[in-house]
């Protein structure tokens, strides 16, 4: 009985997510990571907390998800925000820095230093398959996974059906939180990457464990790397959310 009901929640999220993507949610995403200076961290989370979020919301920007990484060696700040496009986007940045309000808690708060060493910056577009991506609202203590995808050359499009097809439907069988997925969309660049939510680091390790050993799985990956693997690296950063964050 319970595998039929493990199984009837699965078919139901992917005829659920299936019906948000046909909206098609063709918003431009930017997944930013930045690199805090030694000890500036709390201080970069607090500027995002009382001054910056908000004034992305002023500019047109939204504030999709805040996070850090559980083994945060390297001072990371991980988030996403959005924008109706690619072109709104790149406007509203352009006033959201020229913004004197901006301009100043830059001063007040860099007045020791500045807080941020490096920053990289990744502009996404949903999947057809993803789930809307939507504020999670007070949760659980949840912890997510964000992983990313490069594809093996040509392979995207049998990577991406793969997902559509199969691994959905699989993950949330093993029960997986699936958040989001995206496309990377900068030149040059084939990436699947996407944000799952576990009850804990452990048991995403768990279900990822029963997942792998799921015949489903091993059949559907047997058939669709017949001719050589979908991707040529996986990689898997663990974060919690922050308490500003729209996800938690």
């Amino acid at each position: 009985m319970k595998m039929i009901l493990m199984l009837v929640c699965a078919f139901l999220f992917v005829c659920l997510g299936r019906a948000c993507a046909a909206e098609t949610d063709s918003r431009c995403y930017e997944l930013r990571i930045y690199y805090a200076e030694p000890g500036r961290l709390d201080d970069l989370e607090s500027r995002f907390r009382e001054h910056t979020c908000t004034l992305f919301e002023k500019h047109g920007i939204a504030n999709v998800g805040y996070w850090v990484p559980l083994d945060n060696t390297d001072n990371k700040l991980v988030y996403i925000i959005s924008s109706p496009s690619r072109e709104a986007h790149d406007k509203a940045w352009k006033e959201f820095m020229a913004d004197p309000e901006w301009k100043k808690v830059v001063q007040e708060t860099e007045a020791k230093g500045k807080l941020v060493a490096k920053a990289d910056s990744i502009f996404l577009k949903a999947t057809d398959f993803s789930p809307a991506v939507l504020p999670s609202g007070k949760q659980t203590p949840r912890c997510f996974e964000l992983r990313t995808y490069t594809a093996a050359s040509g392979k995207m499009d049998a990577l991406l059906s793969r997902f559509r097809d199969h691994t959905l439907a699989l993950f949330a069988k093993h029960g997986m939180t699936q958040i989001g997925y995206w496309m990377r969309t900068d030149e040059g660049t084939s990436q699947l990457i996407y944000l799952l939510a576990h009850q804990s680091k452990d048991t995403g390790a768990e279900s990822f464990k029963s997942f792998r050993a799921d015949p489903a799985w091993i059949d559907a990956k047997k058939i669709s790397e017949a001719n050589g693997s979908l991707t040529d690296k996986v990689e898997s950063v663990y974060m919690a959310p922050l308490d500003f964050s729209a996800i938690k």
